[in-house]
Order: C-alpha cells, then structure tokens, then sequence
C-alpha cells in the first residue's frame, strides 16, 4: 500500500530543472496546452522547494469536452496535411490523469487515436515531414516523455533481491508507448535528414532520454533502449558525447547510488557499440573498460546485468588480447569475499575471458589467479567449489594450465588434497579426484614432487600444533604449582 501512495503521489520538480536542459512550449494559437508547458529534465525527484525561476508549471488536463477529433489525413488535401500534422501535435500535448481510470475517458481515447494516426502517419511516408514539423514533434515528445521519475521502492537502507522485486508499470503507458513509437519511427525513416535532425535531437535532448533509463517499467527501458541504439547509429555527432554521459552514470551508479533500473539496457548498447570498434583500439576505449566496465563488478546488484557487462567484457577481449591480463587483475580485485552467488557469477565470467586469452597474457596473471582459484576450490560453499571445478572441462584453459603446471599445481595441490580428504560435498569430492588423476597422468614426477612437498608440510604443521600442545600443559602444570587450589581451569 505504501509503494501505491509513493508511486501515485505529488512528484516533486527535480533540482535539475534548468533552462539550460528545457524545450520551450510549442507554438499555440488560441487557447492550447502548449502555454502551460515546460519540459523538466527527468531525474528522481529532489529534496528542497523548486527554485522559483526555474520551477516548473502543473500542466493541467484540459476542461471536459473541449478536445475534439480532428479530421484524418486522408481527408484532407495533401497541401493542409502539414497544417493538420501540427494540430494534432498540440492535442497530444495535453496530459491526463491514468491514476483514475475513469476520469477524462472520451479525452484519453482522443489523444491515443491521434497519436495513432501520427505514427501510421510517419511510418507510411505518404507526406515529407518539413523542419517545422519536426520541430513541433519534438517538442510534443519531450512534453509527454521528460518527466520527473517516481523515488524507488527501496531506498538501499534494506537488503533486497532487485530481480524478486515487482516492477512498477507506468500508469500513463498506453499514450508513453505511442509517444516512443512516433519517435522510433521518425529516427530509423530514411527522409529523415541528420543535418536537420540533429538541431532538435540534440545533447540536451539525448542527456534526458538517458535519464529516463532509471524507469523502472520494463516496457519503458527496451523502447529507450532501441531509439538510443538507433540515434547513435544515424548522429555520428552525438557518438563521443553519448558515450561519455553513459560513463557518467555507471560512475555515478558505482560510487554514490548503487541504484539505477537501467544498467542493464545501457550494457546492451554498448555491446554493440564495442563491438564496432576500430582496432587498434583508443586508449579512450581502453580507459572505458578499466575506469567504468571493470568496477562495475563492485556493486550488489550485479546479477541483474552481469549478462550484459560479461558479455562486454568478453568483445573487448576478443577484439585486442592484450587486455586479457587487465580484465582478469580486474576481476581478482572486486573478487567477492562473502557472497557465494556473486562468486559463482565471477567463476563463470573467468572461464570466459581465459577461453579468449593466450598464453603470454595467461603467464602474466596466472599466480594471483590460481590463489584465488585455489581458495574457490576449498570453499564450503558447494557451488563455487563446484563452478572452479568445471574449469578444467574447458580445452583451452587445460592446455594453459598444461602449458605452466609447474607454476600451476603447486598453488592448488593444497586445495585438491583438503577437498579430497574432507570435504563434505561427493560431487566437489569426486571432481577433485578427476583432476588430480589429469595432473598425475600430466606429470608424474612434478605430482610427486607436489606430494613430497605437501606432506613435508602437513607433517611440520602437526609437529608445531604438537609443540603448541606441550608448551600450553607446561604452562598449566607450572600454573598449578603455583596457584594450587586457587587456580581455575578450564
């Protein structure tokens, strides 16, 4: 009930409501909802009053029974199509209440069906869209869609699962979906000149549909997802700056938040967009995956996107093998310490990017990664010990390991031996068995050396916890001398 009041409740203007970011209301002749109209830059709401220059005005419904049909375009001559394209605009520039499914019915249905004909409209191509008209639907677009998002549910005070939370839906959707579809359809149409285009569709323009990207309604988030996708295609001018304001949120995200609905999307575009990339690579590129990709493994809601950030990862690593070494000291360093579900994520992840590494890269990181593994194998965790395992089902990553086993086995003899003596999982136990009959059937006279070396070290191991043993009852015996009755043991 309480997510219900939050959601549907007074959405206060956010502190980033500026000039500098806003559309201004589009022309209007006569009475229109246009004069009413300032467009926010769409952010969660912010604490303090809104500055008073900057404050945004309540766009208000129109009175009932004062919007009215307008004709089709296929009524009309060709030559009053365009006059008629901008009418409908304005009358999707009014904004109506979908908390009350009742209120403004006959209005709502009026607006859908113009939005409608406005998408079929566009997507026929049967008129050319003149600069006017573009300008006007973007300035309808930015009314309806840049809006201050509703605060998250979970502020990050209590522990939660973000994939076992329900999703909020956007009341308002059934006109949002119409709204993003026209603007779909004006960015991939192939009359749409870029020179032209790219005075409306803009940084700021751009800036605030990345901020849109923290709406928590799914159905959101894929359209913002496409139409992004498809403007970093055709505006190769807004490429370097779309970049650097996606580097901004992850940071963002990483250091201050650790709470954003729209990661995940974001990663899927720039999957893409690596994937394109030029080789050799750009030391900018580069800088990319250590400052932003990289730590993106630090915070706790990584399994919603690992998906996404794994596979980025990988199309860096494919595309220049150089940056094998990088990744893997990358990963060793946001290695969790408790989390058993995240390690199991990291394990997966690192079969990957080994898979993709050759042997100079493997040779430079191999120490450090085998103390970790190592560590893996012997955790009491069944699944991790279980997921290091699998690691030697993979042919690449066994002929690295074969390749450097006598730097290799000694890190992990260790870990094989305790599993096999003690752990409590059969299925852990059974694979350490496996791999310590490949090692011996690698190497045998490295295995024996390993096996020497371990029981020199369990052997001096039980003679110390033996001399611990006998220095503490010679201190109890030299105590009870001393103290006689008033000495309390226990």
């Amino acid at each position: 009930m309480l997510r219900k009041i939050m959601k549907g409740g007074h959405r206060k203007p956010s502190k980033s409501d500026d000039n500098d970011f806003g559309f201004g209301p589009p022309p209007n002749s006569g009475s229109g909802p246009a004069n009413n109209v300032v467009v926010n830059h769409s952010s969660r709401a912010a604490p303090g009053p809104p500055s008073p220059r900057y404050g945004p005005t309540v766009i208000t419904p129109p009175p009932m029974n004062t919007v009215e049909p307008l004709p089709f375009f296929r009524d009309v001559p060709v030559s009053e199509r365009p006059n008629l394209f901008l009418r409908k605009l304005q009358l999707c520039c009014f904004h109506f209440d979908f908390t009350d499914t009742l209120k403004s019915m006959r209005e709502k249905e009026i607006k859908r069906q113009t939005l409608l004909e406005l998408v079929d409209f566009i997507q026929s191509g049967s008129g050319k869209i003149t600069e006017n008209c573009q300008e006007e639907m973007i300035k309808m677009v930015s009314v309806n869609i840049f809006r201050c998002l509703p605060p998250h549910e979970n502020t990050g005070q209590e522990p939660t699962d973000p994939e076992e939370e329900e999703p909020y839906l956007e009341p308002s959707w059934p006109h949002l979906q119409l709204v993003y579809e026209l603007l779909l359809r004006y960015v991939v149409m192939s009359d749409t000149d870029t020179k032209v285009a790219k005075r409306y569709v803009d940084h700021s323009f751009v800036l605030k549909l990345l901020d849109l990207f923290d709406s928590e309604d799914p159905r959101e988030r894929e359209y913002l997802k496409t139409i992004l996708h498809r403007i970093y295609g055709k505006f190769m001018v807004h490429r370097p700056f779309i970049r650097k304001a996606i580097n901004n949120i992850f940071y963002r995200f990483i250091y201050e938040t650790e709470r954003h609905s729209g990661i995940g999307e974001l990663l899927e575009i720039l999957g893409s967009i690596i994937n394109g990339f030029a080789l050799p690579m750009k030391e900018e590129h580069k800088l990319f995956l250590v400052r932003a990709l990289i730590p993106l493994h630090k915070p706790k809601q990584i399994s919603v996107y690992h998906h996404q950030l794994s596979y980025c990862i990988i199309q860096f690593v494919e595309k220049d093998y150089k940056l094998a070494d990088t990744v893997i000291r990358g990963l060793l360093k946001y290695w969790p310490v408790t989390n058993c579900q995240k390690e199991v994520l990291f394990l997966g992840e690192l079969e990957e990017v080994l898979e993709a590494t050759q042997s100079a890269e493997f040779q430079r990181s191999m120490v450090p990664l085998f103390r970790q593994i190592a560590r893996c194998l012997t955790s009491s965790h069944f699944q991790v010990a279980e997921r290091a395992l699998f690691l030697w089902n993979n042919e690449h990553i066994v002929d690295l390991i074969a390749q450097n086993r006598a730097v290799v086995l000694p890190i992990i003899f260790e870990a094989l031996e305790k599993n096999i003596q003690s752990h409590w999982n059969q299925a852990v136990h059974g694979l350490s068995v496996n791999i310590r009959k490949m090692f011996l059937d690698m190497d045998a006279e490295l295995f024996e050396v390993c096996q020497r070396q371990y029981a020199e070290k369990e052997s001096r191991a039980r003679d110390v916890e033996e001399l611990r043993e006998l220095t503490w009852k010679r201190l109890a015996d030299v105590a009870a001398q001393r103290g006689g009755e008033d000495m309390i043991t226990v």
